[in-house]
């Protein structure tokens, strides 16, 4: 998996930013349009918000955890349902931003909680995490599967019989590419290239093949409810995005200037601020090398 300083590299790097871009508890997981691009992004991102609440049956008093809990944004929502709602990230700079927002947050590896640590829940989500799950290392030696029927085998544990489980993620769409054939080197205009500046991008990390891959890996203990993908939603989300990021604010355009020293000497971090220019994501999920899934089970 990738490690804590693997995604304090990609996530609390860019945390100040993100958040005078984006907001104090910004959502950085696909929107949901439903084909009306016309909503803004907050809009979209609330309806996002409300499906995944509606799907899991959070009301008020139901106790929720929310799986690599990025800046808060489900939490905040359904806070406002009066839920108890807890949540875990591996990024420090998230983490303190979702305290010093009212949102009870711990630095924690969602893989390995049980009902040791906070007993059981009502519901529980994972919106965008288990990208991260599986390194390139693990990729290679066969383990992917078994990364995954660990997880579910874990988060078990955590969910009453009919409990259910949201999960959102990318992963490889229909025309990836094999991996001996992503390189940095490649031509800028390539599926190659954009898949390692992802790869950069999110060190650590490598994607389930097909929403097939994660819902085989989460039989027999869970069944599926319902499968929808968010890959156009995504596309348009990245797009709002992109627009918030360069739009003008003299704070953020100083913590730019302060990112200049180790970008001249970094070049693990030129990579990873390559995104601002073209998003790598987006081009993937024009291409279809990646796609994106939102999914729900229920504990069997």
């Amino acid at each position: 998996m990738a490690s804590q300083q693997d995604l304090d590299f990609t996530y609390t790097t860019i945390d100040k930013i993100f958040r005078l871009s984006i907001g104090q508890t910004g959502d950085y997981s696909g929107a949901m349009y439903n084909g009306d691009f016309s909503l803004t992004l907050e809009e979209a991102q609330r309806q996002k918000h409300a499906f995944i609440a509606d799907s899991l049956g959070v009301k008020a008093g139901s106790k929720v955890l929310d799986m690599g809990c990025g800046w808060g944004p489900f939490l905040t929502y359904v806070k406002g349902r009066g839920a108890d709602a807890r949540g875990v990230t591996l990024s420090s700079g998230q983490a303190e931003a979702c305290r010093a927002n009212g949102l009870n947050v711990e630095v924690k590896d969602c893989r390995l909680i049980t009902p040791a640590d906070y007993g059981t829940f009502d519901a529980i989500t994972c919106i965008g995490g288990m990208e991260h799950f599986c390194s390139i290392e693990q990729y290679k030696a066969g383990q992917q599967d078994q990364v995954y029927a660990d997880f579910f085998n874990n988060l078990y544990d955590l969910l009453p019989v009919g409990g259910r489980f949201y999960m959102q993620t990318m992963v490889f769409g229909k025309n990836m590419i094999p991996l001996e054939e992503i390189s940095l080197d490649a031509p800028k205009h390539s599926d190659s290239y954009a898949l390692a500046l992802m790869i950069a991008q999110f060190p650590g990390s490598w994607l389930p093949y097909g929403a097939e891959q994660v819902i085989r890996n989460a039989q027999p203990k869970f069944k599926l409810i319902s499968q929808s993908s968010g890959r156009l939603d995504y596309i348009e989300t990245i797009g709002q995005w992109r627009k918030r990021f360069r739009a003008f604010n003299l704070k953020k355009y100083l913590l730019y200037a302060s990112l200049l020293p180790k970008l001249l000497t970094n070049k693990p971090f030129q990579d990873l601020i390559a995104v601002f220019r073209v998003s790598p994501n987006r081009v993937c999920f024009q291409r279809e090398t990646m796609e994106h899934y939102r999914l729900v089970f229920e504990k069997v």
